[in-house]
C-alpha cells in the first residue's frame, strides 16, 4: 500500500535529515481522522512536484511532526491536460474536479456556458472556486499526486476562446456527426491539450462556432452522450491512454 500524501506548502531547499511540521487542517486529517502516530511514514508534497518522504516522529491534536529521510523533484507531466468545464449544477461540479484530478489534469478552468443551469455571481463564485480548488486538493493527495491541479477563476466564453488560441491542441467534445474520433487525433509532439466540456444542456451553435474559428477541434465519445460531470474524464483517459504518461 502506497504511503498517505499531505500537502506542505514550502519544500524548497529541504534535505534529508531535516525536522518539518505539519500543522492546521492537514495535521488534523493525520491525526484524528487517520490516526497517524510516531514512527509512521508519510509522504509530504508541495504541490508543484516536490516531494518528502518523512517519518513522523510527535503527533499531538493539531501538529505533526516529522524528519525528512529522502526528497524528490518529479518533471510535470506531458502532455499537460487542462479542462474547461461548464459549472453543473448541486454537486456534480466536485464530482467532475475530483475524477478530473484523479486522471491527472493540471488545470480545472469553470465556465459559464450560455446554456448552464447554474450560475456563479460575486459571493457565489468565490465560494464555489474555494470549493472546486478544496476538492482538487484532497483528491490529488487521495491520488498521491505530487503535482496539484490548478482551478482557475470563473472563465466566460471570451477567455475560453483565448485559451483555444494559446493551446497546442485544443478539443470540443460534441456528439454531432462530424466530429474526429479521439483514437484518430496525432498527439505527437502535443505539449498542452486543452478539453472544452459543455454544460448539461448543451453547446450554443454560437459558442460551437466561435471555439472551432479558434482552432478547436471537435471530437466525439462514441454513440453514447455522457454527462457534463463525466464526458471530461472520459476524453481524458482515452487521450491519456495514447501517451507515454499511461505507457503508450
Amino acid at each position: 500500500m502506497t504511503l498517505p500524501v499531505y500537502r506542505h506548502p514550502d519544500l524548497a531547499g529541504v534535505r534529508a535529515g531535516r525536522d518539518l511540521v505539519v500543522d492546521g487542517d492537514e495535521a488534523h486529517h493525520a491525526v484524528v481522522v487517520r490516526r497517524t502516530r510516531a514512527g509512521e511514514r508519510v509522504v509530504l508534497a508541495d504541490g508543484a512536484g516536490t516531494s518528502a518522504l518523512c517519518t513522523v516522529t510527535a503527533a499531538a491534536k493539531g501538529r505533526l511532526e516529522v524528519r525528512v529521510e529522502e526528497c524528490a523533484a518529479d518533471p510535470e507531466p506531458l502532455p499537460r491536460v487542462s479542462v474547461v468545464q461548464a459549472v453543473p449544477k448541486g454537486e456534480r461540479g466536485e464530482l467532475a474536479v475530483s475524477v478530473l484530478t484523479e486522471v491527472g489534469v493540471a488545470r480545472v478552468v469553470p465556465w459559464a456556458a450560455e446554456r448552464c443551469v447554474a450560475t456563479w455571481k460575486g459571493e457565489r463564485a468565490a465560494k464555489g472556486r474555494a470549493k472546486w480548488e478544496a476538492t482538487a486538493r484532497e483528491s490529488a493527495k487521495q491520488a498521491r499526486r505530487t503535482w496539484f491541479p490548478d482551478v482557475a477563476a470563473l472563465a466566460s466564453t471570451d477567455d475560453v476562446v483565448a485559451l483555444v488560441g494559446e493551446t497546442d491542441l485544443a478539443l470540443v467534445l460534441h456528439e454531432a456527426e462530424g466530429g474526429v474520433a479521439i483514437d484518430a487525433l496525432d498527439l505527437s509532439d502535443v505539449r498542452d491539450v486543452l478539453v472544452v466540456v459543455g454544460p448539461e444542456g448543451g453547446l450554443s451553435d454560437a459558442e460551437l462556432d466561435r471555439l472551432t474559428a479558434a482552432g478547436a477541434r471537435t471530437v466525439r465519445l462514441g454513440a453514447e452522450v455522457l454527462r457534463t460531470s463525466t464526458a471530461g474524464v472520459a476524453a481524458v483517459a482515452a487521450l491519456l491512454s495514447r501517451t507515454p504518461r499511461w505507457g503508450a
